[in-house]
């Protein structure tokens, strides 16, 4: 059975009733998260029982999920196409991690490999929709609507199509083309399940259509930090599987250095839930990894309000990236994704677009990953770590790659 306790504003510590369809906390328009509770997961699953680790998708963490595929109630609506559960590559002889001497991983999202789960639309993406659509399942709401800089669209339309459900998407008029043209063929070839919108701009002018148009009408908004925590709970996974044992009966433990790319930021307030959840229930202790927030030159609402010392983002002009994923102006959610920051003793750090593209392309031809360009950003800017301080010698950096190179073919073919 979910554990899920409650819905509690994530700055205004107001709670809410978990099987009510709601947004934002209506007290002060920030997102919400959902709260476990872990004392009676604990009594009821000592030792762990909630994990099992031969299950090779996100749903291995059990009760510790919002919802539990081990029980049938909360399984009959979990959608589950192989999501999560992705490797840590050894990428140290990179030449960032030998000259800072530390232990390099890359958690890739993007590809499949044997013996490993692996994301459908092959990104990161799909672990907040995997949830979205199977609390909308739970919640009986049958139409749902994202705008999104692409990948998130593309993810959920799978989920949403496997889960029988309507979805109406919103992106940007230049997202990449093998994203665009797969929504697009499931707009065409479900008519009366998906729908296409197509914008000038960028997820903010994608947003404002899908209130204008879809959202007064009753479709039911999942853009990030929108929809009640599901993202977050998804995205948890990811903390979950930097912290799992490598083999049976070794501790849980994390590295000291993660570097992510972030646009809107689910993923990082997801992870870091996931670790405090840990802690609660005795299997890690207090101390945290060093928060790297990545961002491209073009649009730095995070990288800006980080170094000026400010408490929230104010929205940028989004600029023209390889990093579609991360040319989002401003995000509902970043006055906690900089507190994270702060907290791990991280930084937020902006790459530029040279330095993306010299990546993704090293990293093609002397270890034939196809990174994305987020993924590449993340690696890029690993030289400047030990300068800032944010790296020692014999730390464990793990980077994110979150979504595949073909994704972004043919762009970016010239690079291979």
């Amino acid at each position: 059975m979910s554990y899920v306790q409650t819905l509690r504003g994530t700055a205004s510590g107001r709670h809410y009733d978990p099987d009510t369809p709601i947004n934002l906390d209506p007290l002060d328009g920030r997102p919400l998260e959902m709260v476990l509770d872990l004392e009676r997961l604990a009594r009821e699953r000592p030792d762990a029982a909630w994990y099992d680790p031969s299950r090779r998708d996100m749903w291995r963490f059990g009760g510790l999920m919002a919802l539990d595929v081990t029980d049938p109630g909360d399984a009959r609506h979990i959608v589950p196409l192989g999501e999560g559960a992705t490797p840590l590559l050894d990428l140290g002889t990179l030449e960032a991690a030998a000259r800072g001497r530390f232990r390099l991983s890359l958690k890739d999202e993007g590809r499949h490999h044997p013996g490993h789960g692996g994301n459908p639309t092959h990104s990161f993406k799909d672990r907040g929709m995997a949830m979205v659509v199977a609390q909308a399942r739970r919640l009986g709401l049958r139409r749902l609507a994202v705008p999104t800089q692409g990948n998130a669209g593309d993810s959920l339309v799978r989920y949403a199509l496997a889960g029988g459900l309507d979805v109406v998407v919103a992106m940007p008029e230049d997202t990449p083309m093998p994203i665009l043209g797969q929504v697009a063929a499931m707009a065409r070839i479900h008519p009366d399940r998906v729908r296409l919108e197509l914008v000038q701009g960028t997820i903010r002018e994608a947003f404002a259509l899908l209130r204008d148009r879809y959202l007064s009408e009753g479709w039911f908004n999942v853009a990030t930090f929108q929809e009640p925590g599901w993202r977050i709970e998804g995205k948890k996974s990811l903390g979950l599987e930097l912290a799992e044992p490598a083999a049976p009966g070794q501790p849980w433990r994390l590295p000291e250095v993660v570097v992510y790319p972030t646009g809107g930021g689910t993923g990082v307030l997801g992870m870091w839930k996931a670790w405090d959840e840990l802690q609660a229930l005795g299997l890690i202790d207090g101390r945290r990894p060093r928060m790297v927030c990545v961002q491209s030159e073009a649009t730095t609402p995070l990288v800006d309000a980080f170094a000026s010392g400010a408490a929230d983002t104010t929205a940028v002009e989004a600029g023209r990236t390889l990093c579609t994923g991360l040319n989002v102006p401003g995000g509902v959610g970043h006055f906690r994704v900089l507190e994270i920051i702060r907290a791990s003793g991280g930084a937020a750090l902006a790459c530029s677009e040279d330095d993306t593209a010299a990546m993704l392309s090293r990293v093609w031809q002397r270890h034939r990953i196809w990174i994305s360009p987020e993924g590449a950003a993340c690696l890029a800017v690993l030289d400047r770590l030990d300068d800032l301080g944010l790296v020692r010698p014999g730390d464990h950096v793990v980077a994110v790659n979150t979504g595949s190179l073909e994704k972004y073919l043919p762009d970016l073919r010239h690079l291979l």
